[in-house]
């Protein structure tokens, strides 16, 4: 074997060191001062200092652990001997000798990548240590018995956080890829992380804003978000958004497109090549999407059925107007599934009076990773409790709404190393700028949240599950049963979802009265809907029968390779109509307002920007 080349060590430039380091230093001083002044001008509305209940569960934890001193003691024992059976694989390796690794990380940890974790005994060693007090840590928590579910959720999901903060790859002296690339550039790299770390906080006015993709490498409307349409009506909540055919006919019956207002609509848009929208209107379906707006204090007390009215009560007659039809098949996606869901309870319910289209015009349903019963709420769960609510109702009450940067770090921190810990070692200990990539563009492209509309969500779904309660919610004065839908449904969760978990999902098959057919689709809550045929990724799972048990739903489901998209496209081609000429923006009675994609969805959320 060719020996290896140990890595040329530069020495730093003193004059230029000098020169960034001063630089630094008037930048971080003039960022202290101005943090301290927004400190001591927000003392009172952040008296709070957990304001996430967290202390409160460790606590209880604690006492629980302390209980029991011969188990924790046993505990204890069982680390010591792990670690010496570590200290003894490592000092045969010194040696010369072979020795199978005590603890391996899992094949989709990217943090152990660098062949130095394996190659090199010392930071093996340090790998395995951290493996083997990680995996003690999260052993140690879950054991401990008498805490309720909730509070034992919310110690699991902290300490799993802190365990990835204190992972070796995250500092400097003990990550191999950092160190080889100090001694390589002669610490520049360290220096231009810094600076990284400095743009930040400046553009986080004080709060630490980690960037993950280049800003200025896409721009909404230019190479994301592509896909040529009119806007053809608004509202104070959104734009309507009617796409151009690109066939010569279409399906009679439109097709609507209720995204979640958490994140923007061009998820289901960002590339020609994996755009569902191009491909939908590719399938001869004459598409609209709704594009909602990036509320300010303005709309702070627009509510859940604001939404509902403004939403898709509005986009079904501006579809009618546009197109003459009064059948249309809709989908809602996330959060726009939930509200699709509600809304359809309550024109299955509502008396011919009261507002809203009637439901006979909706021909069928798809719900893509819809959340309805909330009883299992996944990781996000912990953060629902009544002293964070509080807190969070607070925090909106003051300004009027959810900042976007809030939102954007509770669903961060469901994967951490992933969109956190990988970006704090990328441009601040490597000193390297972000990629320029398109998910992690949009995923940075927050949005806010109106104050009434998101406290009604938060208490009333997540909090008290009022949802899937028949009568549990009323809208606009009508009582809402999920078991009064009668439509069609298509059903897609993906099976790796962190945000709606699939079995919580599939809660929905139980509750609507019409025919439903459930699609479980590999990856997870982005990718595995964003699939389109031509990537050859992932694979979906389809059944006949729904039974009650999503398990045994699961065992009885046959796998198909590659995207879902042809399957429900052939399940929408039995509600969408027969063939019609294609209709192009400004046919019908809507003239086009502008382009696509639209004033709205090019607001951005980031702290002080209006």
């Amino acid at each position: 074997m060719p020996e290896q080349q140990e890595p040329e060590i530069r020495l730093p430039d003193p004059v230029k060191m000098s020169k960034s380091m001063t630089e630094i230093a008037e930048r971080s001083q003039k960022l202290v001062a101005e943090f301290l002044e927004r400190q001591s001008e927000s003392q009172a509305s952040t008296a709070r200092l957990d304001p996430l209940n967290i202390g409160g569960a460790f606590l209880e934890m604690t006492a629980r652990m302390m209980a029991d001193p011969a188990k924790l003691m046993q505990a204890q024992l069982n680390l010591w001997q792990d670690y010496l059976k570590l200290w003894q694989s490592t000092a045969r390796r010194m040696m010369g000798e072979e020795a199978e690794p005590l603890v391996t990380p899992e094949r989709s940890d990217r943090r152990f990548k660098d062949p130095a974790w394996d190659e090199n005994q010392l930071f093996d060693f340090i790998k395995q240590s951290y493996l083997l007090s990680a995996r003690w840590m999260q052993n140690q928590v879950k054991d401990v018995e008498g805490l309720d579910d909730k509070t034992a959720k919310k110690v699991d999901f902290y300490t799993r956080q802190f365990v990835d903060a204190m992972a070796p790859s995250n500092f400097v002296m003990t990550n191999p890829e950092v160190l080889r690339t100090t001694l390589e550039s002669g610490g520049e790299n360290l220096v231009k992380g810094l600076e990284h770390l400095l743009e930040d906080l400046e553009r986080g006015k004080g709060r630490l804003a980690i960037r993950m993709v280049d800003d200025h490498a896409f721009k909404v409307g230019e190479n994301i978000a592509i896909t040529p349409g009119k806007v053809v009506y608004q509202n104070d909540l959104m734009q309507l958004i009617q796409y151009a055919p690109t066939t010569e006919t279409v399906a009679k019956r439109p097709l609507l497109i209720i995204p979640p207002w958490i994140n923007k609509y061009y998820i289901l848009d960002l590339r020609e090549k994996n755009s569902f929208i191009k491909w939908a209107v590719d399938q001869g379906q004459t598409v609209f999407v709704i594009s909602w707006v990036n509320p300010d204090s303005k709309l702070a007390a627009k509510t859940f059925e604001d939404y509902m009215l403004e939403g898709p009560f509005a986009a079904i007659d501006a579809i009618e107007q546009a197109t003459g039809e009064r059948e249309l098949n809709v989908i809602g996606y996330c959060l726009g599934g939930t509200l699709l869901a509600a809304s359809l309870a309550y024109l299955s319910a509502k008396k011919p009076r009261d507002p809203g289209p009637d439901v006979s015009r909706i021909r069928s349903a798809t719900f893509f990773t819809t959340m309805t019963d909330f009883a299992e709420a996944g990781e996000l769960g912990v953060f629902i409790d009544e002293e964070q609510l509080t807190a969070l109702e607070e925090q909106m009450n003051e300004r009027g709404y959810l900042e976007g940067a809030s939102m954007a770090t509770t669903f961060n921190m469901l994967r951490a190393n992933d969109l956190i810990w990988s970006f704090v070692v990328n441009n601040y200990l490597l000193g390297k700028d972000p990629f320029p990539f398109d998910l992690l563009y949009w995923n940075s492209d927050s949005t806010r949240m109106p104050a009434a509309m998101h406290s009604f969500y938060l208490r009333r779904m997540y909090q008290e599950n009022r949802l899937v309660q028949p009568g549990g919610i009323t809208l606009k004065g009508v009582p809402i049963d999920l078991g009064r839908i009668r439509l069609p449904v298509f059903m897609l969760s993906t099976r790796e979802d962190h945000i709606a978990p699939w079995k919580s999902t599939y809660a929905l098959t139980q509750h609507v009265s019409g025919p439903c057919k459930f699609v479980l689709a590999a990856s997870g809550h982005i990718a595995g809907v964003v699939n389109p045929p031509s990537s050859g990724k992932y694979s979906h799972w389809t059944s006949t029968r729904n039974p009650k048990d999503p398990d045994a739903w699961f065992r009885a489901a046959k796998e198909v390779p590659g995207s879902w998209w042809p399957e429900w496209a052939k399940w929408l081609g039995k509600h969408a109509g027969a063939k019609v000429p294609a209709r192009r923006p400004g046919d019908g009675k809507l003239k086009p307002l502008e382009d696509a994609p639209g004033r709205y969805v090019t607001v951005r959320a980031l702290d002080g920007e209006e």
